[in-house]
Formats: structure tokens, sequence, C-alpha cells
């Protein structure tokens, strides 16, 4: 397993089972960096994809994306074992086979039963295509490392702006490509938000100063969690009303997606984070701004467990159902309808360009388009009638 080792189970082995393949959490040994493997029937680390998923560690990927991308190989190579394929000579019907696959039930897909086409698909759209391209990656990283991949699956060449042109290109060679050429057509999905309504109700159902300002700077900033638990005091400017996202290791685990950028703050949430440091915090000695107050051990980095187990209390006391992230999307919603332009809020979420930002949110409902037609006297100001 090389400088990789097993993690033992302090909270609980994340780890699925089918047939033969787990997926397992391990640790970087003297770095306690997280990261995740594919074990075979042998218990031992099946070898292409745990050298892929080492790469993505040792290149900075977070572990929540090794992981994604552990299950997605752990699929694909289980589809491989029941139709007794190797990795190495798959064809692009293979790869048409292993997207039925996927939509089938697991006893249709262990070929136990029969399957009628009535069935409604297991696996979603978007989860297929996320899928192909853990694939894709895959098999890039194998033909880079020099393995024998043939010319069907990936190959590995400039294509344009510095791109490549991934797997199955094959099929329309000297055409030019870009994308993976195995595609299924996903549904655009708008952002899940919360309501001015949800919002309140979610902030006032904190019985803690330390949780509400922890939502309250969601809210406010459109930062994501791990960001907001990766934050030191130092990074609260509260003269200036300004709170810097830092990109930097930290002992929680908790990351910063993006690279590092200065948000403003309003003097409300400001005063809010001295409220919860004079009457919670008090004298902890931590550099992190949020630490476990009521549970122990007091002092130490607050976690995203902990932090789920609150949504998941705050959910049950509410009956609002939310996840964390839900606050930067109506953080970057609420932004975009009051008419903050879309460089701005590009900056603000630290997106890489405006082009992320576009593709998630630049989108209009009805209700949308309706105000912003009103607002520009487009139904009353008519310049001929009906």
């Amino acid at each position: 397993m090389g400088c990789r080792a097993w993690l033992s189970p302090a909270l609980s082995i994340s780890w699925i089972k089918e047939e033969t393949l787990l997926v397992q959490r391990v640790v970087m040994p003297g770095h306690g960096i997280e990261s995740w493997t594919v074990l075979g029937d042998d218990d031992l680390p099946v070898g292409p994809a745990e050298r892929f998923l080492a790469y993505l560690s040792s290149i900075g990927r977070s572990p929540n994306t090794v992981r994604a991308y552990a299950h997605d190989l752990k699929d694909f190579l289980e589809f491989l074992a029941v139709r007794g394929l190797d990795w190495r000579e798959v064809r692009l019907e293979d790869v048409g086979e292993f997207v039925a696959w996927l939509r089938l039930p697991p006893l249709g897909r262990a070929g136990a039963v029969a399957v009628l086409p009535s069935v409604v698909s297991q696996v979603g759209a978007a989860t297929i295509n996320r899928k192909l391209a853990a694939v894709s990656s895959f098999y890039g990283h194998q033909a880079r490392n020099g393995a024998d991949v043939g010319d069907l699956l990936a190959t590995w060449q400039a294509g344009g702006r510095g791109g490549w042109k991934p797997f199955l290109h094959h099929i329309s060679k000297g055409m030019p490509h870009r994308g993976r050429a195995v595609t299924v057509k996903a549904p655009r999905q708008l952002p899940r938000i919360l309501t001015v309504a949800e919002t309140q109700a979610v902030l006032d159902a904190c019985t803690r100063l330390r949780d509400r300002f922890f939502f309250a700077l969601l809210h406010e900033t459109g930062c994501r969690a791990g960001e907001a638990l990766g934050l030191r005091h130092e990074d609260i400017a509260a003269a200036e009303r300004e709170i810097s996202i830092v990109p930097r290791d930290n002992a929680n685990g908790a990351r910063a997606k993006s690279g590092g950028r200065v948000v403003p703050a309003g003097g409300e949430l400001i005063r809010l984070y001295a409220d919860y440091l004079h009457l919670e915090y008090g004298s902890i000695d931590s550099d992190y701004v949020f630490v476990n107050l009521f549970a122990a051990p007091r002092g130490r980095a607050w976690s995203y467990p902990a932090v789920y187990d609150l949504v998941r209390r705050l959910h049950a006391k509410t009956g609002v159902d939310f996840g964390p992230h839900w606050f930067r999307h109506s953080a970057a919603t609420r932004l975009l309808r009051d008419g903050v332009s879309v460089e701005v809020v590009s900056k603000l979420l630290g997106h890489s360009s405006v082009t992320t930002t576009l593709a998630i949110y630049g989108h209009l409902t009805a209700e949308d388009a309706r105000a912003a037609l009103e607002k520009a006297g487009w139904f009353t100001g008519r310049e001929v009638s009906w």
C-alpha cells in the first residue's frame, strides 16, 4: 500500500460491499491526510485504482472528491468483473453496456433477475455522467503512466486550448471533439435555495450563538461550510468588516476549495461574532473560530460531522429540509436577483471564472424574468397598443 494505510474506524469505516469490492477509507502515515481506495476480495488495494486514487490525493484533491472517484471506479470494476472483462481491453460497446448496467437495480446488475423495460432507472443522468468522468480520468492517468490501453479509451493529445481529447474519441477520428464521446443527457437542475422564511426559521432555531453565527456567516458571505470551519480569528477583521478566506491545512479536515479571497461583512454579523466570543467562546485557547464548546474534547476545531449532526437536529425542529451548501446557493441567487453583477458575485464566491458562476446560476425562473421586465417598464411603456 506504499505510504497509505488503512484508517482505523474512529467514527465508522465508510465502505460499501457488493460482490467482492470495498471502498475503504485510508490515511497517509505521518501526515494524517485522509484518502480512499478500493479493496479486492483479498482485502488488498486494487492496483490500478489505488495508483490513480493515490495520485488524486497527492495533487491535493479533497477527500470527498477522492471518495466519489473511488465509488465510481468500484462500480466500473464490478461491471468488468460481472462481464469477465480486463480493464485494459474495454471497447466502446462495453462502455455503453456499463451505462445500461448502472441503471439496473442491484439484483439486475448481478444477473439474478430479469429487468422489465418499464423499471425506473436506479441512477440519474448526472450521476452516470460523473461516473463516466471518473472512468475517463482513470484511463487518462493510466495512459500517461505507460499503461497499454490502446487507442480506444484514453489518448492524451493537445486539443484546442491545452485540453485533452478524452476517451472514445476514436469514433470521430479526424474531427475536432472536446468532451466525452459517451455522455447521457441530464436535465438542468436549479440550485436548491432557502426562502427568507426558511432561513429565519433555521437561525431562530439555533439555541447557541456559535451555531447561529455559523449559519449567519454562510448566509451573508456565501462561503462554503469547509471555508467557515477553517476560519481563524485572524481572518476576521472586525474594524474593516472583512472576512478573509485562506486556503490552508486544517486540523478538522476543512478545506477552502478555491483560492483565497476577502469577503465584506455587515456590522450585524460582526456584532454576532463579538457576542459569540464574549458569551460562549470565553477563554478557550484556539486559533479556530468554530470549536467544540458543548461536547468533548472542548476547544477542538469543529468538524463536518458535528455540523451535519446539527443540521439533522434543526431539520427535525423546524421541518426545513436543508444542507449547509443551500446557504451558499441562496446567497448567490439573492445577489443576482438584487442586481449585483455576475462578475462581483463570481469574485465573492471564489469561482475561478465568471463562466463557472454562469454555469451554476446563469438562469432565470419565470418569476425572475417577470421582475426584470417589470423593472425595465416592459409591460407599461409600450410604444404600440394591442
